[in-house]
């Protein structure tokens, strides 16, 4: 049970659905932030993107956010559950771009801190295709979902066990985005 009452059932809406739920005017900008990181057209594939959402977040220990978005990233990704496995056990011998390792390498460095980002890892990402806006995206989606696993573990909210429960939350966030109607139930 979540540390306060969100007036819901945290099985029905578990994770980040329920504080959501309880707080709907700091849900709006927080789905909002999450639907352009993630979803909105970008250089990077929405999988990749959610693939680096799910990495900081199995390295914050987050497991609600870990296993929502390594489901989400692996619905979008060819190679689907076991690249997603791969990266988030070994970076440096998961079957990925150099580009994408270096920015997931950033992104490690922003779980850690952001003062660990050097100019090292910037321009190693850049020599192996990089842009800006990526190096730019990279950073600020590893940084949200630092305050998305927080907000998720600070309350103490209901997890799912198995990566089967998040199945369903993959396709309607594939399907609707964060934030919709049609995804209400399971941000």
């Amino acid at each position: 049970m979540a540390h306060i009452d969100l007036g819901i059932d945290e099985k029905e809406f578990p994770g980040i659905s329920g504080p959501m739920r309880y707080r709907p005017e700091t849900a709006k900008p927080l789905n909002e932030l999450a639907e352009v990181l993630l979803r909105a057209p970008h250089s990077l594939p929405a999988g990749e993107r959610e693939l680096i959402a799910a990495y900081v977040s199995g390295r914050n220990e987050c497991t609600f956010c870990c296993a929502s978005h390594s489901a989400f990233a692996a619905a979008q990704l060819h190679e689907g559950m076991t690249l997603v496995d791969q990266v988030r056990a070994d970076l440096d011998s998961a079957p990925i771009s150099a580009k994408l390792r270096a920015l997931l390498r950033i992104a490690g460095a922003v779980q850690i801190s952001g003062r660990n980002v050097t100019t090292e890892l910037v321009a190693a990402a850049r020599a192996e295709g990089a842009t800006d806006l990526e190096i730019h995206d990279t950073v600020l989606i590893a940084a949200a979902f630092c305050m998305f696993n927080r907000y998720v573990d600070g309350l103490g909210t209901f997890a799912p066990e198995g990566q089967e429960a998040y199945v369903g939350m993959a396709h309607r966030i594939v399907e609707f985005g964060y934030g919709s109607a049609a995804n209400a139930p399971a941000v």
